[in-house]
């Protein structure tokens, strides 16, 4: 990056992400690429499974349903750990890629996810905590309000007052677990940037999020939004097309082809889900670095940091000797560099320090 750090807006931050994935576009969807196709991998899997049992008329096929339930089982047990930790691997490779291409320098697939990949349980168990606060609790409490309403409306059904209030108290509460989702979504946001960049935990880089989300919230939810309208409007673009065209298939509405047809609606609803998201991920995933490098400069300072780093002002901060990766390295043979620990400049690994040339040494003692 050439042009000199300084506050952006969000428009500026907007179109700096434009910039950034148009001039990397193969590098950035493919890193997202590769979640979405395992997960399309996965179910692809289980709708062959279920086009092999067909309808359960015969103590045959009921058996064969049985089966294949069990295997859908099997799957979805290897399937969604395996998710997880390629998702997370996925959106620290992104942060990886994102930062560096902020920064100027080259990028590329397989190196992001090298880099990310000796820190893996670190990404993984960011991606977990993360889910775990933004959907799992807020579904637990309506699954257990929905439990509560429905025994109070068991309890109440001759009274109509009764019913009018426990459909506001519902509105309400529904209302509260949305905000309450968004409210954490954006402040975990910046998150993957600060463990990727600071090479921190993941507690220190939620602490990091929350402080560096302070001031900017409004932004980032602007941000969310965007991202999630867009999702669905190219969604919509490529579903309705393929449902139409699924529709015109000649003898596709016969009992014959019934069950076929409704699972290549599927698949190709899946499919394009799954492409959308593809695209659209790398999105955010610059516009969350270039909110937190935004965020650094607004309280940190870091545009000075930087310059300061890049004239040689600044020694860069000393290395430790890195511990053993969570599981041997599968991407290189060769141990990675060991990461900056450094809390002064976090950055270090990432900005290449101007080397300067040794002093002149001395005249040699006269004998």
């Amino acid at each position: 990056m050439d042009e000199p750090l300084h506050p952006s807006t969000l428009s500026e931050i907007l179109d700096r992400t434009a910039q950034i994935y148009r001039s990397r576009f193969l590098v950035f969807f493919g890193i997202a690429a590769l979640p979405t196709a395992l997960l399309l991998a996965f179910v692809g899997i289980v709708a062959l499974l279920a086009l092999r049992v067909g309808p359960l008329n015969s103590p045959s096929s009921v058996f064969a349903g049985v089966v294949v339930a069990l295997l859908v089982g099997g799957v979805f047990l290897l399937a969604l750990p395996t998710l997880l930790a390629v998702t997370a691997l996925a959106m620290a490779a992104m942060s990886h890629a994102a930062g560096r291409a902020f920064l100027g320098q080259p990028i590329g697939i397989r190196d992001s996810y090298r880099a990310v990949w000796p820190r893996g349980w670190r990404a993984i168990g960011l991606y977990v905590f993360e889910i775990v606060v933004i959907w799992i609790v807020p579904f637990s409490a309506w699954f257990v309000m929905v439990m509560f309403s429905t025994v109070l409306a068991a309890l109440g059904a001759g009274s109509a007052g009764a019913g009018a209030l426990l459909v506001l108290a519902i509105i309400l509460a529904v209302a509260g677990l949305v905000t309450y989702g968004f409210w954490m979504a954006i402040r975990v946001s910046l998150a993957f940037p600060a463990t990727v960049v600071e090479q921190v935990s993941a507690w220190d880089a939620l602490r990091r999020s929350a402080s560096l989300t302070r001031g900017t919230k409004g932004r980032i939810l602007v941000l969310l939004l965007l991202g999630m309208v867009l999702n669905f409007i190219l969604s919509m673009a490529i579903v309705v097309p393929l449902s139409i065209l699924v529709e015109l298939m000649p003898g596709a509405n016969t009992p014959q082809h019934l069950q076929t047809t409704g699972m290549l609606l599927m698949l190709a609803v899946y499919g394009a889900g799954f492409a959308v998201r593809a695209l659209t991920r790398p999105i955010t995933g610059i516009a969350l670095i270039l909110f937190y490098y935004d965020q650094r400069i607004r309280q940190e300072a870091f545009d000075i940091e930087l310059m300061m780093l890049k004239a040689g002002l600044v020694v860069p901060p000393l290395t430790q000797p890195q511990t053993q990766p969570w599981p041997a390295p599968a991407f290189s043979a060769q141990e990675n560099p060991p990461p900056a620990t450094a809390r002064i400049l976090p950055t270090a690994e990432l900005v290449e320090p101007v080397a300067t040339d040794p002093a002149p040494a001395g005249d040699p003692p006269a004998f």
